[in-house]
């Protein structure tokens, strides 16, 4: 059995018989630019923020990377703050940041889908007086109490092809404050050979998730070909984890991504994610950052803790199960001011697929490999030294 990281895409999104859902937040708001990945759009925007004067960003030490690269490259001055080993906001820890320097933006990400509690940090903004961005990349279709994540802040950015099978695409929100330049800007396109190829990669690994021999034999020539492309040099603009390169910042959402976005049923989309979710909470009860999952919460994955990232990894990638190890280390410039929950988090999160592109079949089959490879943590309330494999 083969369980890809991301959805693939088929026939019946490509030819449009999808269609017809209302578009959710951020899709139909005022005041959007679309970009090729979200690290551009925080570049451009915080460009903007230095040149208006708000030069000191508050970040919090569990990130990605990318964001913090683009925040850096603005010319943005970086303080950080410390999150929680749930996926939230250390919320004292925030505050003696913020008093330490004079910072003027906070800069908020909603881990894995899972909102941090907004309405208090928009108070908390409007107390000391601080832009507040919200990064939405991994948290595209949640809500908290009835309210859309990345409405409340004065910015927002989400990464689309993360919960969506696009070949790329994300979206600046300016909901206060607009910069008119923002939503103007001479974008270039990315390329047909790069969208022609992460079409046939979305496309290969929805067939291989059904098909699992056949979809291999015809990845491996999906490999060939692009082996063969970068012999003959053939320029191809990189998307997903691939670091911040400022040469690579003015590229626009590819056209067919802005067309797929009308072709997808976003509530089931919703739907089964939550599902997958509570299929694999009910397995791991105790492995698990969090098992909480609040009504209008879309999460992006199954966050298990394990012992050995590396090993488990490996592991599940041999059974065919395309777990992802989370953000392994944040951008250099963090240093010594990263605390213990974002070194915890970094050493034992991984990614488990609970995407639409699933099914019932699938889940059991990866819970009985996790259990049987013994990779689980027991519990993540109890100190580092203590965990034992499950």
């Amino acid at each position: 059995m083969y369980l890809p990281a991301w959805p693939g895409l088929g026939l019946k999104e490509l030819s449009g018989r999808t269609g017809g859902h209302p578009l959710p937040f951020p899709l139909e708001a005022q005041n959007l630019t679309y970009f090729h990945t979200a690290r551009s759009a925080i570049y451009y925007l915080f460009k903007e923020l230095v040149a208006s004067g708000r030069d000191v960003v508050l970040v919090p030490d569990y990130h990605m990377g990318n964001e913090v690269r683009a925040i850096r490259a603005s010319g943005a001055q970086i303080v950080w703050y410390p999150a929680t080993r749930r996926f939230e906001i250390d919320v004292d820890g925030l505050r003696r940041s913020c008093q330490r320097a004079r910072a003027k933006v906070l800069f908020v990400i909603h881990y894995a889908g899972w909102p941090q509690p907004i309405e208090a940090l928009r108070t908390f903004c409007d107390e000391y007086g601080l832009i507040l961005v919200e990064d939405c990349a991994m948290a595209l279709l949640s809500e908290r109490e009835g309210r859309p994540v990345g409405t409340s802040g004065d910015y927002a950015i989400f990464c689309l092809y993360k919960t969506l099978p696009l070949p790329d695409g994300a979206v600046l929100v300016q909901n206060r404050g607009r910069f008119d330049q923002l939503t103007a800007l001479p974008l270039r396109k990315s390329g047909r050979i790069f969208t022609a190829g992460r079409i046939a990669e979305l496309g290969l690994e929805r067939i291989r998730s059904r098909r699992p021999q056949m979809g291999r034999y015809l990845m491996d020539w999906k490999l060939a070909a692009g082996r063969l492309l970068t012999r003959l040099r053939v320029k191809r603009v990189p998307v997903g984890d691939t670091g911040f390169d400022v040469a690579n910042v003015d590229i626009g959402m590819a056209s067919v991504s802005r067309r797929l976005l009308t072709r997808l049923d976003y509530d089931d989309i919703k739907k089964r994610r939550r599902e997958h979710f509570h299929l694999l909470a009910e397995e791991f009860t105790a492995e698990a950052v969090r098992m909480d999952l609040a009504p209008g919460v879309c999460p992006l994955f199954f966050p298990l803790l394990v012992s050995d990232k590396e090993r488990a990894t490996q592991a599940l990638w041999s059974r065919g199960v395309m777990a992802t190890p989370l953000w392994n280390e944040g951008d250099v410039s963090l240093g010594l001011h990263e605390g213990d929950a974002s070194r915890f988090l970094r050493r034992h999160v991984l990614e488990l697929p609970i995407h639409q592109d699933l099914n019932q079949e699938h889940l059991e089959y990866m819970a009985r490999q996790v259990r049987d490879l013994g990779i689980a943590l027991r519990s993540w309330s109890v100190r580092e030294r203590e965990f034992q494999p499950a």
